[in-house]
């Protein structure tokens, strides 16, 4: 808790880009932190106030608090979020979905316009609600928009301007169902595919597992495998592996395809 203060600023390395490939890389990194990063970040974090004795030996980059620390994380994400991790994903994914579905279809200023009102594109600034008055200047370095289940009201931006440009925002609140086949041309997709497999992939919003997947749409799990081994050899699909489950998700291609605009998947001939 001391690390985290119940508003204000909290150093920039709890939150690592390693994160973005599961819990256990992103605590490695978190772990692994250079030592000026410790330093400077904890000395922000006690500006106005006195250093713990515990905060000062994680500024000088010390073992025990670190494993402690360590063991800390690892001991709340298994009695807070394992139990809801699923739940946790779906929305985060969904949000990632639909995003990406909008870019694909109508492109990058239209997508960054479905972040209305949390965000406003007045080109060419993204402009926020922050608790302080700051500019970020990307300076051809990109924006890495994170959704978040956790993130309430306000964006969130990294502090230090040294570290890639990151704004975390809140994911929706809601996780869209399946649509129908009648919708965005969906009949004509099940003439393509047959209307099962086409089931399975408008099923698709936001990444679930083959269980998942088969309750979304109404078929037995071994039939959503195989269907999914089917999307996914003809590149709709992508899946991965996640301990015990594999997750699905749409493609690029994928999404083209269930939006109705097959010309996106590939580049036009010159």
């Amino acid at each position: 808790m001391p690390l985290v203060p119940p508003r204000g600023y909290f150093p920039d390395f709890l939150t690592p880009a390693a994160g973005a490939y599961g819990f256990e890389p992103g605590l490695d990194a978190l772990l692994s932190t250079p030592r000026g990063q410790l330093r400077g970040q904890v000395e922000k974090l006690g500006e106005g106030r006195k250093l713990t004795p515990w905060l000062r030996a994680v500024r000088e980059g010390g073992a025990p608090p670190l494993h402690r620390l360590g063991a800390a994380l690892r001991a709340y994400q298994d009695t807070a979020l394992c139990t809801w991790w699923q739940r946790i994903t779906a929305r985060v994914e969904s949000d990632r979905t639909m995003r990406a579905r909008t870019q694909w279809a109508r492109g990058t200023e239209a997508m960054l316009r479905t972040f209305e009102p949390v965000l406003r594109w007045r080109a060419p600034v993204l402009e926020a609600e922050y608790p302080v008055d700051r500019d970020i200047h990307l300076e051809g370095r990109g924006l890495l928009l994170i959704p978040s289940y956790f993130c309430r009201a306000r964006p969130v931006a990294l502090a230090d301007p040294a570290l890639p440009p990151t704004l975390v925002y809140p994911a929706r609140s809601s996780v869209p169902r399946a649509r129908p086949l009648t919708e965005l041309g969906g009949a004509h997709l099940a003439r393509l595919l047959g209307p099962t497999r086409a089931a399975v992939l408008q099923s698709l919003d936001g990444d679930c597992t083959t269980s998942e997947l088969a309750q979304r749409a109404g078929v037995s799990l071994s039939s959503a495998s195989e269907h999914a081994s089917v999307l996914r050899g003809a590149g709709l699909v992508s899946s991965s592996r996640q301990r015990n489950s594999v997750r699905h998700a749409l493609t690029p291609i994928g999404l083209a395809l269930l939006d109705g605009h097959p010309g996106l998947a590939a580049p036009a001939e010159a």
